[in-house]
């Protein structure tokens, strides 16, 4: 995963498709740890979005289970 989350910082939310960006993830990534629980996101009409404070906490768990 990129270390330094590059976005927008008036941003309160992105879509999955920036998400997968921001992590250097893929959309498929992003959206398996959505269904596991490992990432909140919410609905607004069609579109998926993932608070950038929780997709920052994503981030740094992962980060921590990989340091072990």
């Amino acid at each position: 995963m990129n270390a330094a989350l590059q976005f927008d910082p008036s941003q309160i939310s992105i879509g999955v498709d920036e998400a997968a960006r921001i992590t250097d993830c893929t959309r498929t990534g992003i959206y398996k740890a959505i269904a596991a629980g490992d990432l909140k996101a919410f609905k607004i009409g069609r579109r998926r979005l993932i608070l950038v404070s929780e997709l920052k906490a994503f981030v740094e768990r992962a980060a921590k289970a990989g340091s072990r």
